[in-house]
C-alpha cells in the first residue's frame, strides 16, 4: 500500500518525525486555544457581561465550525498541497487568537472563535490521513501518540497556566501569550512539512460510500458519544470545582494542572501498548472517564478525591485520541481523508454538544444536571461499543 510506503514523502526518517513534532506543536496550540475558555469561563464572563453558560458557547461554536469546515476542506482544497493547506490553517489560528484577545463584546469573540473552528475542522481532517503519509504504516500509532503529545502538553500547562495568569493579568493576556507561539509553529510548518501532493480530488461520494459500511457508521457514532460524555463533564469543570470542591484560583489550578500531567501518561501508554487489534482498548476511556465524573458526583466536594479522579480522567482525555484514530487507520485505511473529514465532525458535533447540553443544565439546572447529562451519554457509548469487535472492518 501507498501508505506503508518508508517515510517516502518525508525525504528521511529523521525529516519526517521532525514534521511529525510541527503537527504535535500545532496540536498543542490548538488544544490550548479551542480550550482555554474552559479555564477563564469564570473571567470571561464577567469581562464580557455575559452568564457561564452563554461563554461556554465560545466553545461550542467552534465546534460548530469545525464541523462545517471538517466536511467541505477536503473536497474544497481539490488538489491542492496538503502542506500548503495546513500553512493556511495555522495562520486562521492566529488570526483567531488576535482577535479573541482583542475583543471588545461578545460577538467579536464569537467571531473569532469560529474561525478557530475552521482552522480545527481543516488541520483534523488531514492530520491522520498526513501522519499515514510521513511514517510506515507499522509506526503510525507511535507518530500519532507523539502528535497527541501536543494535546498532553496543552491539557497539562494550559488550562492552569492559563487560569493562574489570567487571574493574576486577565484574560486577554492569556491569549496574547500564545500568539508568539502560534508564529513561530506556522514558520516550523513550512520548513519541516514536505510536499503532499494531492493523491485524488475528494468528493461527498467517498464520504458516503464510507458511511454505508455499517463498521465504520457504528464507531463513528460510539466516538460522539465517547467524546460528547467527555466533554460535556470537561467544559464545566471550572464552575463544579468553584461551586462544589470549593477551589480557590492557586486550588484550581493545582488540580487542572493534576488532569493535564497525567495526559502525559495516557498518551506514552497508548504509543506504547497499542499493538495489534484496537477493539479491546475502544470502551476502556469512556468507561474510566464515566466512572471519574461519577466519582466527581459524589465525592467531588473533597479536593484530594477530586484530584485523583481528574488524573485518572486526563490520562484517558489522551488516550481517547490515540485509540480512535488508530481505529480510524486500521478500518479506514482505503478513504483516510474522507474518514478523517467525517470523524473530526463527529467529534466536534459532540464537543458542540456536550458545550450546549451542559450549559443549558447548567443554567437551567444545577452543575449536578451537568455531570448527570455527561453520565447518560457515557452509558449510551458503553452499550454501542460492547467489545468492540462489531466497529472493526473484519467482523
Amino acid at each position: 500500500m501507498a501508505v506503508a510506503a518508508v517515510s517516502a514523502e518525508g525525504g528521511n526518517p529523521a525529516a519526517a518525525w521532525c514534521a511529525v513534532l510541527s503537527m504535535a506543536l500545532c496540536v498543542a496550540m490548538l488544544i490550548a486555544s479551542e480550550f482555554m475558555p474552559v479555564s477563564l469561563l469564570t473571567p470571561i464572563a464577567e469581562g464580557l457581561r455575559a452568564t457561564e453558560g452563554q461563554t461556554g458557547q465560545a466553545i461550542s461554536i467552534s465546534g460548530l465550525f469545525a464541523v462545517a469546515a471538517s466536511m467541505i476542506i477536503t473536497t474544497a482544497a481539490g488538489t491542492l498541497n496538503r502542506k500548503w493547506v495546513l500553512v493556511a490553517m495555522t495562520a486562521f489560528m492566529l488570526m483567531s487568537l488576535v482577535l479573541v484577545a482583542a475583543a471588545p463584546n461578545f460577538a467579536v469573540l464569537m467571531i473569532g472563535r469560529a474561525l478557530l473552528g475552521i482552522c480545527i475542522g481543516g488541520f483534523w481532517a488531514l492530520a491522520t490521513a498526513v501522519i499515514m503519509r510521513l511514517v510506515p504504516q507499522s509506526d503510525v500509532p507511535r507518530a500519532l501518540a507523539l502528535m497527541y503529545g501536543g494535546q498532553a502538553i496543552a491539557a497539562a500547562f494550559a488550562a492552569p497556566v492559563g487560569s493562574y495568569l489570567g487571574g493574576m493579568l486577565g484574560w486577554r493576556a492569556v491569549f496574547w501569550a500564545l500568539t508568539p507561539l502560534v508564529a513561530v509553529n506556522l514558520v516550523w510548518h513550512m520548513v519541516a512539512l514536505p510536499s503532499l501532493p494531492a493523491r485524488q480530488r475528494q468528493d461527498f461520494r467517498t464520504m458516503f460510500d464510507l458511511l454505508k459500511r455499517s463498521y465504520f457508521l457504528r464507531g463513528l457514532i460510539a466516538s460522539m458519544l465517547s467524546w460528547g460524555a467527555a466533554f460535556t463533564t470537561f467544559t464545566y469543570l471550572r464552575p463544579f470545582l468553584e461551586q462544589v470542591t470549593g477551589a480557590d484560583v492557586t486550588t484550581l489550578s493545582i488540580l487542572l494542572l493534576v488532569l493535564g500531567c497525567a495526559g502525559f501518561v495516557g498518551t506514552w501508554a497508548s504509543g506504547r501498548f497499542l499493538r495489534g487489534s484496537v477493539a479491546p482498548l475502544l470502551k476502556l476511556p469512556v468507561l474510566l472517564m464515566g466512572g471519574c465524573t461519577f466519582g466527581l458526583l459524589v465525592l467531588g466536594g473533597s479536593v484530594i478525591a477530586a484530584g485523583i479522579f481528574l488524573a485518572i480522567w486526563g490520562a484517558m482525555n489522551t488516550a481517547m485520541s490515540v485509540i480512535w484514530m488508530t481505529w480510524l487507520s486500521q478500518n479506514a485505511d482505503d478513504a483516510p481523508e474522507a474518514a478523517g473529514s467525517l470523524m473530526v465532525a463527529a467529534i466536534q458535533a459532540s464537543i458542540l454538544l456536550g458545550a450546549v447540553v451542559g450549559g443549558l443544565l447548567l443554567d437551567s439546572m444545577s452543575i449536578f444536571a451537568t455531570l448527570i447529562g455527561s453520565l447518560v451519554l457515557a452509558g449510551i457509548g458503553l452499550a454501542l461499543i460492547g467489545n468492540g469487535r462489531r466497529l472493526l472492518k473484519s467482523a
